[in-house]
């Protein structure tokens, strides 16, 4: 049954997910062969109808859960009983911090920072995204400046060599790239292709760039 859970939610239906779930409840508690929970799973794939059919059949919520959905009073349940949990990965290789900054969570992420959360932790994964590459992949300047305070590294490399100064030039978000250039983003630093920021930039970030070169 949790096979076709995870079938149901690749093909973004909704109302064999609402079947599944009406014929086992406990289905919802089900992991994909990867470790992820069916929550997590519908939140990556972008099925929003999916994920509000899960949740109102889910209950508690996981630290991992918890940090991706922003819902602080779990989040702080869980940590209460386990801080260690701030700190613990997930099936496939992400803190909870990296999925707080990632799905866009604020109040999350800065729970977690204010409870010991590792601002500079690289996922154990191929991504090899660090937490301020998934502030930055969020698009929110907000978050990128939040995990920059905490004392992120603002030139942390994931996969492909792509720094966030990198997602921001590609984004075009002028506050987001002021904001990694404050705290000392090198925009000389090229990704595996070969490209520096600049190259990547959309219009205003590649004047801005320029201005500064």
């Amino acid at each position: 049954m949790s096979q076709d859970l995870f079938r149901a939610i690749h093909d973004n239906d909704r109302a064999k997910v609402e079947q599944l779930i009406a014929a086992n409840r406990a289905v919802v508690l089900a992991r994909s062969e990867s470790g992820v929970s069916a929550l997590i799973q519908a939140r990556y794939e972008g099925r929003p109808e999916i994920v509000n059919a899960l949740r109102a059949a889910v209950g508690d919520l996981d630290v991992f859960e918890a940090a991706t959905f922003g819902d602080l009073p779990q989040l702080r349940k869980r940590l209460s009983a386990d801080p260690a949990q701030a700190h613990a990965l997930s099936a496939d290789g992400f803190t909870a911090l990296h999925l707080a900054s990632f799905f866009a969570q604020p109040e999350a992420a800065e729970e977690l920072l204010r409870l010991g959360a590792d601002p500079n932790v690289v996922a154990k994964n191929p991504m090899k995204v660090a937490v301020i590459n998934s502030a930055a992949a969020s698009g929110r300047a907000d978050l990128v400046k939040l995990v920059l305070r905490a004392g992120a590294n603002p030139n942390a490399r994931q996969q492909m060599g792509y720094t966030a100064l990198h997602t921001a030039a590609a984004h075009d978000n002028v506050e987001m790239a002021q904001a990694l250039l404050d705290a000392g983003a090198d925009p000389s630093l090229k990704s595996d292709d070969g490209q520096t920021a600049a190259e990547k930039a959309g219009p205003a970030v590649a004047a801005m760039l320029k201005s500064k070169a």
